[in-house]
C-alpha cells in the first residue's frame, strides 16, 4: 500500500532549528526511513560538524514523524511523545560532518496500547551504517494532561 508522504512539520512538533530532519522517504506501519543533509550552522554544528550523540535525536525524531505520519493517516493531528532512551547507541564515526546526506531509519520493534514503544533505529550515509541503537519511547494518550499532571 503506498502510504502518503507528509511535510516533516506537519507531523513532528519540531519548529525552525529544532526540527533536524528534511523529509520522510517512504513509511509504513512497521517502519520510517527519513532524510537530513547535516547542516553547516544550526545547534548542533561544531567545528564543521554535528557530533555522533545528536544522532540519538535524528532517530527520535524519526519515531516522532513515523507517529505522525500513522496519527494524520487516521484523520487526527500528531501527538506529542517522549524520548525514554536508548540502548547499545553506537557510531562508527564521533561527528556527521557538514554537508552529509544521511538517511535514519527506525522499525518498530513493539508498541503497547500503553504508549510505550521500542524501535531498532540506525543511520546511514548512502549504504555505509554510521550509526545503530534500540530507541524507547512513550506516547501518552493525553500529552498535555500527562504534562501537567507532573509526572513527565
Amino acid at each position: 500500500m503506498n502510504m502518503p508522504l507528509y511535510a516533516i512539520e506537519e507531523v513532528v512538533p519540531h519548529r525552525q532549528d529544532m526540527c533536524l530532519l528534511d523529509r520522510i522517504l517512504r513509511w509504513d506501519q512497521d517502519g520510517i526511513e527519513a532524510e537530513l543533509v547535516v547542516p553547516e550552522a544550526g545547534l548542533f554544528i561544531e567545528d564543521g560538524a554535528v557530533p555522533a550523540w545528536v544522532g540519538i535525536e535524528y532517530m527520535a525524531q524519526a519515531i516522532a514523524a513515523w507517529a505522525g505520519c500513522r496519527a494524520r493517516t487516521a484523520g487526527n493531528p500528531p501527538q506529542l511523545g517522549f524520548l525514554l532512551g536508548s540502548r547499545r547507541y553506537t557510531s562508527t564515526r564521533s561527528s556527521f560532518p557538514s554537508g552529509t546526506r544521511l538517511q535514519v531509519q527506525a522499525r518498530c520493534e513493539l508498541l503497547g496500547d500503553n504508549g510505550l514503544g521500542m524501535f531498532a533505529c540506525r543511520i546511514l550515509a548512502g549504504e555505509e551504517e554510521w550509526a545503530v541503537a534500540n530507541v524507547s519511547v512513550f506516547e501518552p494518550a493525553d500529552s498535555m494532561a500527562y504534562l501537567e499532571s507532573g509526572q513527565a
